[in-house]
């Protein structure tokens, strides 16, 4: 099926999961949200990866422009690997799919505000009107 921009039927769903739509990618992007790493740290980060799943999603996440590669050494060539902005705007993303993964887990700890201890929820928001959206107030990207 043809993944470019012309695709009659493409919805933003499927465009981010095209650029981002696989375990290890998003754990590589949860990895780097700290800040630079190298591959060996990113290893570490993600247990699991073999090293070649770890070069192609790196190499594919540079191709999205979500990540940058850093020299740090000519010989042999390393690098360090760090999040675009555009890299860094998954975050918010991120935090809403694993406070997800959380609610349906009895083994992974929800998301709390230190102040209280209450389970944090996330909430759409109008930047214009400055308040908050209800699911049922928003309108898909696609139907505007």
């Amino acid at each position: 099926m043809d993944e470019g921009p012309d695709r009659p039927n493409a919805s933003a769903l499927s465009e981010a999961l095209d650029r981002v739509g696989d375990r290890w990618t998003l754990l590589l992007v949860e990895a780097l949200l700290d800040g630079p790493r190298r591959f060996g740290d990113l290893q570490q980060a993600v247990p699991g990866i073999a090293p070649n799943v770890l070069t192609q999603r790196l190499r594919h996440l540079e191709r999205e422009a979500l990540a940058v590669a850093r020299p740090y050494s000519r010989r042999p060539p390393r690098f360090t690997y760090e999040l675009t902005e555009g890299g860094s705007e998954l975050a918010g993303a991120l935090r809403l799919l694993a406070d997800w993964g959380a609610r349906q887990s009895e083994h992974v700890e929800l998301l709390r505000h230190q102040a209280c201890g209450t389970a944090l929820e996330a909430r759409w928001w109008c930047p214009s009107c400055e308040l908050a959206v209800d699911e049922d107030d928003a309108t898909d990207a696609e139907l505007v």
